[in-house]
């Protein structure tokens, strides 16, 4: 690749606003984060929705009023998160595409989440693969452990490639109970994602202190990456996140230096199988 795909994750289910004041939690908060992030380099968000007390949501309103309020004011693929919150029910994760948003996560196995467990059973990942070829949404399959990315070889063995014909994944490391966020995780993925559908592409978060060793082991190893507040609120040790836009702009400036810019909206589409709009 000569050009970075970067995703940024603004919010996430699990910071609490009261404990990270950047965290966007409102629609207007989130579209101005939106904007300033593709500023400085994003192409695509991952959306997480949060209620009028900041607690996170699924309500099918709020978020098809998201999906058109991202597009209306910036040029991102949405990408809606189909995760949700640990405790979120398997039919409200799926209605999440009837928000019809360009891209949604497609997570490829049950990972224990720090103290919890984040289930996806295999009829769950199989209906959402299904319902978004059915409707043209461009999944990110969603890496929590190296296993997962057997399982969604089976997945695309049994059901076909997703929409748009593209395989891309997001590898996420540094979870409590998932892969370590190391340079030696992302080389083993990298190994296994060979075996996948030819032209298949990665990215690669680093949950908390592990964002740095993931980032710069993404881009040496051909890899996209994905940043924000979902997956950390320190900037450095000491020194919490100003903004989103800060986060994406580290990324980029990395990009620039491994000579692999950040790649534009369009451009993303046409890698991802997504039609612009």
């Amino acid at each position: 690749m000569t050009t970075t795909l970067i995703t940024v994750a603004p919010t996430g289910a699990e910071n609490r606003k009261t404990d990270v004041p950047a965290l966007p939690v409102t629609l207007d908060e989130l579209v101005t984060t939106a904007r300033d992030c593709e500023a400085v380099g994003a192409s695509v968000i991952h959306v997480h929705l949060r209620d009028d007390k900041a607690e996170p949501t699924l309500d099918p309103g709020r978020l098809t009023d998201a999906v058109a309020a991202l597009r209306e004011s910036t040029g991102l693929i949405v990408q809606l998160s189909t995760g949700g919150a640990v405790t979120d029910p398997e039919a409200d994760r799926l209605r999440v595409l009837d928000a019809r948003p360009d891209m949604a996560s497609c997570t490829m196995g049950t990972v224990n989440f720090g103290d919890d467990v984040f289930l996806n059973r295999w009829e769950f990942i199989v209906e959402l693969h299904l319902r978004m070829q059915e409707r043209g949404i461009v999944p990110e399959y969603e890496i929590f452990d190296l296993g997962q990315l057997t399982t969604l070889a089976r997945l695309l063995d049994k059901h076909g490639l997703p929409a748009g014909g593209h395989v891309h994944v997001d590898l996420v490391m540094g979870v409590p109970g998932g892969m370590p966020g190391t340079v030696a995780a992302v080389a083993a993925c990298e190994a296994a994602i060979k075996d996948l559908p030819a032209g298949t592409t990665f990215s690669a978060t680093g949950i908390g202190r592990s964002s740095l060793p993931v980032l710069l082991a993404s881009l040496a190893a051909g890899g996209h990456l994905r940043v924000g507040l979902e997956d950390t609120v320190t900037y450095a040790k000491g020194q919490p996140v100003e903004s989103n836009a800060q986060l994406v702009a580290r990324a980029s400036g990395f990009a620039r230096l491994a000579q692999r810019p950040p790649m534009s909206a369009d451009q993303a589409r046409d890698l991802l199988g997504i039609a612009r709009v």
